[in-house]
């Protein structure tokens, strides 16, 4: 195990952490503190150390960050103070983006987390219910966030030669439901429905993934597709698609945002009000898709893994009420941006 050692101040507390930061006019480091604190109590974090995720509530604002391997830490000011959240029962590292899945409607979240422990939590954070364990567990899954109760789960298995797999309990058991290499993205509709991106289409399920129809010639490059406002949304090669017909058939109705984009989408005040991101930073809509503006760059992150596939080893958030960007690279550090839109 190896110890990181952190400069800069914080001081740790019983049930939280005071972050001094000062706020300047681009990134802003908001975990070398935490991690400092961490430390500093004794806590060793294994390879590859610091942060390895970010998600935002998008209705409340709260902050989530993954600790690597130790566990989840939680924020209601934008970073500046966080304390444990699902302490014992969360932790791991997020591979790729949308291992923390968050409800974009608001107050719930699903952790796909590799090599620690997985679960959900369906009030904010409040309780948490763990996910049976399998093996490493997951690079990232997709939850039918349609249903109240999130019973609905499709899910990537981490370096298992494509294995997937299926729960209609919340993650208290899965199904193997076959070896799929070439699927390289997910989603789950009305607790049935599967979809899965390719390099060449879509595929899409109606028994449970035992026989797979070739519906669509779009390329999803987001590795999980969103349910919001009564739609399915996807990030693909050829743009923000979606679905109103339970992911039967797929429209695009703009333009790609670049031909790297690999996150998202993020939503922000509406459904036209869209954020996602690529290898060189943030690009945002406010029609839907019609037209993209590039917002910000990437974050000066130091260390960590590089990503060379969408969607690998960075997770990207946005809270829309406090115009904040939040940025993590597994192994480096998490950042804070505050845009204007």
């Amino acid at each position: 195990m190896m110890i990181l050692k952190r400069l800069a101040p914080a001081i740790l507390f019983g049930f939280g952490i005071q972050i001094a930061s000062a706020e300047g006019s681009g990134w802003v480091n908001i975990s070398d503190p935490l991690i400092t604190a961490v430390t500093n109590s004794g806590t060793a974090l294994p390879w590859p150390g610091d942060t390895a995720g970010v998600a935002v509530d998008r209705t409340t604002g709260t902050l989530y960050v993954d600790v690597c391997n130790v566990g989840l830490w939680q924020s209601t000011d934008h970073g500046n103070t966080f304390h444990r959240a699902a302490e014992g029962q969360i932790s791991g590292r997020c591979e790729f983006g949308y291992a923390l899945n968050c409800d974009p409607s608001g107050g719930r979240m699903a952790c796909f987390l590799l090599d620690g422990r997985c679960g959900m939590t369906l009030d904010g954070g409040r309780t948490w219910q763990a996910f049976a364990p399998m093996g490493r567990n997951w690079d990232y899954g997709a939850v039918d966030w349609s249903d109240g109760r999130a019973r609905s789960i499709f899910a990537s298995r981490h370096e298992s030669g494509g294995e997937m797999y299926l729960s209609d309990d919340a993650g208290a058991s899965w199904r193997f439901i076959g070896k799929h290499p070439e699927f390289t993205s997910v989603g789950i509709f009305n607790g049935h429905i599967l979809e899965a991106g390719t390099d060449s289409g879509i595929l899409r399920s109606t028994d449970g993934g035992k026989t797979w129809t070739n519906i669509s010639g779009f390329r999803p490059v987001g590795r999980v597709a969103v349910y919001f406002h009564g739609k399915i949304w996807w990030l693909a090669r050829q743009g923000l698609i979606t679905s109103k017909d339970e992911a039967a058939t797929w429209q695009c109705d703009g333009v790609s945002p670049s031909p790297n984009a690999g996150w998202g989408p993020l939503f922000g005040k509406d459904a036209r009000h869209i954020i996602v991101a690529d290898f060189e930073g943030f690009l945002q809509t406010n029609n839907g898709g019609k037209t993209w503006k590039r917002i910000a760059p990437l974050p000066p992150f130091e260390g960590g893994l590089v990503p060379k596939l969408p969607g690998e080893f960075l997770s990207v958030a946005w809270d829309p009420k406090a115009h904040i960007l939040y940025a993590s690279r597994m192994g480096s550090a998490t950042y804070r941006l505050r845009i204007r839109d």
